[in-house]
């Protein structure tokens, strides 16, 4: 484990992330059969040990594949395909982010950026409405959602834009779940329609 850690220290691969998580990935399915495991942040983690080859290899199986497992949105898969092919949690999370916001400024044509953009879109006098818009409990799902948004972005935007990444530890279980209310995001973004 001292030899892996040395020949995978994050330092060696700062300018290439894609090299790093291959390896990674690979290392971790021989490390998976006597349970560990190696993660992104550079630390090694115990896990249950896998008893057979294909258990192995599935532990190991890359992000996206998993995503697609769980019929994510596509636009996940859109803006953060090579950080997923990687295995990188942290940036996966950070473009997916990325991409919610751009889409929302494509739909809605108001060039502006965080809770910002959010407040503009779905205030009470919305550019975009996901739902009819009529009645109190229409208003209150979408003044919810409008808070989904500023959540999202407050919460696992803001800090992986001002935090080193060594410093902002995603698990693999925290990277599908966050992952997995963006899709729902996009999901509501596809029923949505600009009303002024």
């Amino acid at each position: 484990m001292k030899f892996i850690g040395f020949a995978l220290a994050l330092a060696k691969y700062v300018n290439n992330e894609t090299e790093f998580e291959e390896k990674r990935g690979l290392i971790n399915q021989q490390l998976h059969f006597v349970g560990y495991q190696y993660n992104n942040n550079g630390k090694f983690s115990e896990i249950k040990r896998a008893t057979t080859i294909s258990e192995a290899q599935q532990r190991a199986d890359n992000l996206k594949s998993k995503l697609e497992q769980r019929n994510t949105h596509v636009e996940i898969i859109k803006y953060c395909k090579a950080e997923l092919l990687a295995n990188n949690y942290f940036h996966s999370v950070f473009e997916a982010n990325k991409g919610l916001f751009e889409r929302i400024r494509e739909k809605s044509l108001y060039n502006e950026d965080g809770i910002k953009l959010i407040e503009h879109v779905f205030s009470s006098n919305p550019i975009l409405i996901i739902n009819n818009f009529q009645s109190t409990s229409e208003k209150r799902e979408h003044s919810g959602f409008c808070d989904i948004l500023k959540g999202l972005c407050g919460m696992f935007r803001n800090p992986t834009a001002h935090e080193p990444k060594i410093e902002w530890y995603i698990s693999e279980q925290d990277a599908l779940e966050i992952l997995a209310m963006i899709s729902y995001c996009h999901r509501r973004l596809d029923k949505a329609h600009k009303i002024r």
